[in-house]
């Protein structure tokens, strides 16, 4: 994991206990870095994950939705009428 600390020093043991926090704030989900940034008294974490499982994204017309549900009956139809692709893993 890529991590940046930026605005000052910190130890080993203080980056630890940040990497720490996010991972239980952030739980289930894959962190491959983090910006530890060093504002004067305070600090700001910046997480980045690689999470590669999702459960299902609908794409229709420039927007994403969860659930087909969010959707009227004219682009339900129209999603069903598209072809679908397999995503490989």
């Amino acid at each position: 994991m890529k991590i940046n600390v930026i605005g000052g020093v910190m130890d080993v043991h203080e980056i630890d206990l940040y990497i720490d926090y996010a991972r239980k704030k952030h739980v289930g989900r894959q962190m491959s870095g983090m910006d530890i940034i060093i504002d004067g008294e305070f600090i700001d974490l910046k997480c980045y994950f690689s999470d590669t499982d999702f459960q299902h994204a609908y794409r229709s017309t420039d927007y994403l939705v969860k659930s087909m549900d969010k959707l009227n009956d004219a682009k339900q139809s129209e999603f069903n009428d598209k072809h679908t692709h397999k995503v490989d893993k």
